[in-house]
């Protein structure tokens, strides 16, 4: 089978969050005015429907769609997640890499986001990065900074390492900053991610580093999932994009956590 075309997928996820982003103000879509709105077919719309349910967005319902609050994240995919946001992903990851000093010794957890940032950092040099993502260190592993990949079992919907091999790795670093990659960031349940061995592994990284910060686009704020890493506050900073609603900027404020908009 062919492969489909880069610039067909972005457009397909241009749409969806376009879709995402009109369902947030309506909290209901019809898939006529969707195809209509976005000069595309019914069938085009039904199919980025099925898709933004799968993700836990929307729930569908006869001739459209309505809006899931306060949705459980789902375990996608790493592949998947690198074509949702990908725009918010790359100012944020620029960013974040504004923020590491020469010299410093930093922990990127697996993600799309923080894969954002190993790509941003592959012309610096003189850092000490510590990761159990495989995806990351193979990003890092031409450039001239010491990668440090902590050993474990891989899961393969995410290339991480987890399990004890990984927690009895990371007993024995530290870091000057953690960016922690998370699927839902919520007041009252925390900082979460779907499998529970990731949130194991992330639990111990808020440990290991002076500095946490939470890199996430405003997609899961307000979300949560099935593994608590910690509560909110174990975060001392959050980057996000500019589409997060000011309650909730508020809310994370008043918890004492530095919101960084990009």
């Amino acid at each position: 089978m062919a492969s489909r075309p880069s610039g067909t997928l972005l457009l397909a996820e241009e749409r969806r969050d376009r879709i995402e982003e009109i369902l947030k103000v309506q909290n209901r879509i019809l898939v006529a005015e969707m195809a209509e709105l976005m000069e595309t077919s019914e069938v085009t719309i039904r199919k980025d429907l099925q898709v933004l349910e799968r993700r836990g967005v929307l729930k569908r319902v006869h001739r459209g769609a309505i809006l899931v609050h306060n949705p459980t994240v789902i375990d996608l995919a790493l592949l998947e997640k690198e074509h949702i946001h990908t725009r918010e992903k790359d100012r944020i990851a620029c960013k974040a890499a504004e923020l590491i000093r020469d010299g410093e010794v930093i922990i990127l957890d697996s993600g799309s986001t923080t894969t954002a940032i190993a790509r941003a950092l592959k012309a610096r040099t003189g850092l000490t990065i510590i990761t159990n993502a495989i995806n990351i260190a193979f990003e890092l592993a031409a450039s001239k900074n010491q990668v440090i990949l902590i050993g474990g079992v891989v899961r393969e919907n995410s290339f991480s390492l987890v399990g004890p091999l990984s927690e009895e790795a990371l007993r024995s670093l530290t870091a000057d900053k953690l960016f922690l990659g998370v699927d839902g960031i919520h007041c009252e349940y925390g900082l979460t991610t779907p499998n529970l061995q990731e949130a194991t592994i992330n639990r111990m990284m808020l440990h290991s580093a002076t500095d946490v910060y939470v890199v996430a686009d405003s997609s899961k704020i307000g979300r949560r999932s099935l593994g608590v890493i910690a509560e909110v506050r174990a975060a001392h900073h959050l980057i996000t994009d500019g589409q997060i609603k000011a309650s909730d900027r508020q809310s994370l404020q008043e918890r004492g956590i530095e919101v960084i908009i990009v």
